[in-house]
């Protein structure tokens, strides 16, 4: 995976994230977005949008696997939080 991905959620998602990462949840992987805008488009559906950066050639260093599916979304098992900064980090 590139170095950075991003990932959009909403406000309201931001602590549990905080406190237990990324998390796939009901589906299958969890999805990563390689440009800022699309996890912005994503994070925008579920209320006011946050974007998160994952640090995905660090988790890739540390073992993490990532996939790419056909349409270009990004996805990975979990995302601790270890990986993840806010936008402005």
């Amino acid at each position: 995976p590139p170095e950075i991905l991003y990932h959009g959620t909403s406000e309201k998602s931001v602590q549990s994230i905080i406190d237990k990462g990324l998390e796939k949840r009901s589906r299958q992987h969890v999805h990563l977005s390689s440009d800022i805008e699309t996890a912005i488009k994503v994070g925008r559906r579920h209320g006011k949008p946050v974007l998160l950066k994952v640090l995905a050639e660090k988790m890739y260093t540390d073992n993490f696997q990532f996939f790419i599916s056909a349409n270009g979304v990004w996805l990975t098992d979990h995302v601790p939080a270890r990986y993840l900064k806010s936008n402005d980090e």
